[in-house]
């Protein structure tokens, strides 16, 4: 069984307006890291995880989905 993991980055971090590298300057990693979460070819770990949903004052669960 395959899981996958959608996330809502891109959107949330585009109607904060913020960019790429802003994002990742605030959660520690890089740019090439957001880029990859945002289209699906990484799942970040959970402290990764956690600090993008801090960063979005949000929870993890409303940004990244299992399906």
């Amino acid at each position: 069984m395959t899981t996958n993991v959608i996330n809502h980055v891109f959107e949330l971090r585009t109607q904060k307006g913020v960019t790429q590298e802003e994002l990742a300057d605030a959660v520690g990693v890089t740019r090439q890291t957001i880029i990859a979460i945002e289209k699906g070819n990484y799942t970040p770990s959970v402290l990764l995880a956690i600090n993008i949903a801090q960063f979005f004052e949000s929870s993890v669960e409303k940004i990244f989905v299992v399906k």
